[in-house]
């Protein structure tokens, strides 16, 4: 379970030009390096130096030192952040205590004021305060998004609300969260998309469905790919070797061995020249050349040069990076957290 589960191209192509690079990075000594660092959602970021982990803020500033007992940590959401203590899972909170002490096999983060969790060989749902409050019993189970959750129960698929109640009964092959009021859910060995009354809204056409995002949906015809729109017209023909959704206007596609993006229209607005590319966020996108990860702006111009070995993309006004075995943060303007400190 995923969610857990031809247009003419346009002229002039937007090609990078090495002289419009903005930024190029130097290290020095005040840049705050980690032997691991994550995303910063909620204000904090996981990072790791050795064997110990930590929370810091956009500061920079360690907020909270976490016990040197966990054997990982998560991103925060809804105010906790999931803990991996001796293979079981649990929760602490902003101030770093433990609220819901480790004692699940598997665990995901919450999102509607639920969390996943299994016990056993049964997944149900805990509140905030960690009390059960759909009791275990589904073979696979997703996060809630748009009131929903895609669970699993014996050997098919539905939907229950947050009381556990089901609101699209058990019967499909396989099913995907809902977006923008669509779920994928797959029938008789087809993909379909089905609308939160269980209607089928896109019957299927395609070898592969997938979640809508900027009112387009994926889809695959064998091994190409295009886009529909609400109503399943095929708005972007299958032409592309692969397609990521559509992000702040754009989607990256792979042509030949080379990735691009297009607009929702179709039109290649940044010529195929990476070796990968990812989705944009906060205007800018990481991508591949030549081995190295930098960043480009929406127009295709080079941001931030290419230097990584990794980079994430920008939230909450950082991305973290990897040079060499170090990782650090970097804001828009490609400047290291802490860098003049």
């Amino acid at each position: 379970m995923s969610g857990k589960i031809k247009q003419p191209i346009a002229s002039p192509l937007r090609v990078i030009s090495c002289s419009r690079i903005r930024y190029v990075l130097s290290i020095n000594a005040t840049m705050l390096r980690f032997d691991f660092a994550s995303d910063f959602s909620e204000g904090l970021a996981a990072v790791r130096q050795g064997d110990r982990y930590a929370y810091i803020d956009r500061s920079g500033q360690e907020v909270i030192a976490v016990d040197s007992s966990f054997d990982g940590v998560s991103a925060f959401s809804e105010g906790r952040a999931l803990v991996r203590v001796n293979d079981v899972c649990g929760y602490i909170d902003r101030l770093g205590t433990i609220v819901i002490p480790p004692q699940f096999p598997g665990a995901n983060s919450f999102a509607n004021g639920l969390a996943a969790v299994r016990t056993g060989n049964r997944y149900g749902y805990i509140n905030l305060s960690g009390e059960m409050a759909i009791e275990p019993q589904y073979t696979l189970t997703s996060d809630f998004a748009e009131g929903v959750a895609a669970v699993k129960l014996d050997d098919r698929y539905g939907y229950i609300d947050p009381q556990g109640k089901w609101v699209i009964a058990a019967q499909y092959e396989d099913a995907w969260s809902f977006s923008e009021s669509r779920a994928v859910v797959r029938v008789n060995g087809q993909s379909c998309y089905i609308d939160r009354s269980s209607a089928i809204v896109i019957p299927s056409a395609f070898d592969g469905a997938f979640s809508f995002s900027e009112q387009l949906g994926r889809i695959r015809k064998g091994s190409i790919w295009g886009f529909v729109d609400e109503g399943g017209t095929e708005v972007i023909v299958p032409q592309f070797d692969f397609a990521s959704d559509f992000s702040e206007g754009l989607a990256a596609v792979l042509v030949g061995s080379q990735w691009g993006y297009i607009d929702p229209q179709g039109k290649m607005a940044i010529a195929p020249q990476f070796n990968f590319a990812s989705n944009f966020s906060a205007g800018l996108a990481a991508v591949t050349l030549n081995g190295k990860i930098g960043y480009i702006d929406r127009s295709g111009a080079m941001a931030i040069a290419p230097q990584f070995a990794q980079a994430g993309s920008f939230a909450e006004g950082f991305a973290w990076v990897q040079l060499e075995s170090n990782w650090y943060f970097i804001d828009s303007e490609g400047r290291f957290l802490g860098q003049g400190a």
